[in-house]
């Protein structure tokens, strides 16, 4: 699943197919040296650099004219140290790897995003997060990093060791340098009891604060042209493990999610009238479920259906209000929305130009199946985001940019003033920086 550039005419593409850039060359590092030697290359050829993961991004945070890094080498856990609760491991292996392998050794991340194809820079890197009422987003997890900064030295950073970098970098943007390694803090593997069931819009959102306040994980789904949401509740469990059943697993996970969805989407890009029909359709196939499993088994599920995305945090007591504009404003429309609308939360934390950084979030996810024009809804939606203070994912659609930042970030400057310093003469720059960190 993970994007491929094609070497016949050297084009790199993104997972949704939305972002596509021509490298002047590629450099597969296989340790820490040579891709310090690879970025001290491109300085004397007067070449910007940019490491991309597996193009999970919407938007062209990864895409360069430049050299492009792939970490594909730099994969694997460096060392596990059950002391400190910590493991270090090299910034390309994917989440997939990294969840493996640690539920393999009795240890898990706590909290995690919903898919787990990126690799961990990749998916720190832009801020990628799951759902807590206590624990916030992968990047909030890192307690140390490795980074090749622009004139190709090593720099390790924590909250004691160039705290002020460790401080903007765990959320970095791949503005400050290329992550090489990230030191997470783990714990012992747990159980998590998970609790899918449909509830009626105008009740998730009347029993929201109650919702999360019960919950460690709350999220829900909710299906444009219809009043339905399918919600989930992940709480820890003292057990027994009841894994989805096999069978079960397959029809809902893969057969009803991934495959009749597929065929919908592909019905509804083709005659958007069936639309609101599907979706109602779609929002009663989905019954109510209990299971109990190892946290990357629940937090995490397959998607195979690509699509376009728009993501912003808002401030977690507007999520409401927030809600009832994107229900009006796609009930007047002549919009047909053939996907679900996803809502999750997160605590505040302390990382500079995270979402979240400095006050407890909701995240609204807006998608499009991929290939459907998505610029009418997205402009719709993203005026009732920026209205609230929205601050958009970093990897995913939006339009905003520097001077927008800067008003939404208290703490924009202190980034953008570190990047003068680590990247002077903007080696790690492209279009995209240029536009949401200013020139």
């Amino acid at each position: 699943m993970s994007s491929t550039a094609s070497g016949k005419n050297g084009t790199w593409r993104n997972w949704g197919g939305n972002v596509v850039s021509r490298p002047a060359r590629e450099v597969t590092p296989a340790s820490v040296e040579e891709l310090a030697a690879a970025v001290r290359q491109a300085a004397e050829d007067g070449l910007t650099v940019k490491p991309v993961g597996t193009g999970h991004s919407f938007t062209s945070i990864a895409a360069t004219d430049g050299v492009l890094i792939r970490p594909q080498l730099l994969t694997g856990i460096r060392r596990i140290d059950r002391d400190a609760m910590t493991v270090t491991v090299e910034a390309g292996t994917p989440l997939k790897r990294l969840n493996v392998a640690l539920a393999r050794e009795g240890l898990s991340l706590t909290n995690m995003g919903d898919i787990m194809e990126q690799t961990v820079s990749g998916a720190t890197s832009t801020g990628t997060h799951g759902t807590g009422r206590d624990s916030a987003s992968i990047a909030a997890q890192i307690k140390g990093l490795e980074l090749v900064t622009a004139d190709g030295s090593v720099l390790t950073c924590s909250e004691k060791e160039n705290p002020e970098v460790f401080a903007a970098a765990r959320i970095g943007l791949g503005a400050l340098g290329i992550v090489t390694a990230i030191t997470f803090a783990v714990e012992p593997v747990f159980l998590l009891t998970a609790r899918e069931e449909p509830m009626p819009f105008e009740r998730v959102l009347a029993e929201f604060d109650a919702l999360w306040a019960e919950n460690e994980h709350f999220e829900f789904y909710w299906f444009p042209h219809t009043g339905s949401t399918n919600t989930k509740r992940n709480n820890r469990s003292a057990g027994p493990e009841k894994p989805v059943g096999q069978v079960a697993g397959w029809f809902e996970d893969e057969f009803l999610s991934n495959g009749v969805f597929q065929v919908a989407q592909w019905v509804g890009r083709a005659v958007p009238a069936t639309v609101p029909t599907i979706a109602r359709v779609s929002s009663r196939a989905l019954s109510a479920r209990t299971y109990t499993d190892i946290p990357y088994k629940v937090y995490t599920s397959p998607r195979r259906v690509r699509f376009t995305e728009m993501e912003y945090a808002v401030p977690r007591e507007a999520l409401t209000e927030t809600l009832r504009e994107l229900k009006a404003m796609v009930d007047r429309s002549d919009l047909r929305v053939s996907f679900p609308v996803e809502v999750r939360t997160a605590p505040a934390d302390d990382i500079t130009l995270s979402t979240a950084s400095g006050r407890d979030s909701a995240y609204v996810a807006v998608h499009m199946f991929k290939g459907t024009p998505y610029q009418a809804y997205f402009t719709a939606a993203e005026r009732i985001f920026t209205a609230h203070e929205g601050r958009p994912h970093w990897g995913k659609v939006h339009t905003r940019d520097a001077e927008y930042f800067a008003g939404v970030y208290p703490r924009f400057g202190e980034f953008t003033a570190l990047r003068d310093r680590l990247d002077p003469d903007r080696r790690f720059q492209n279009d995209y920086l240029r536009r949401v960190l200013g020139a």
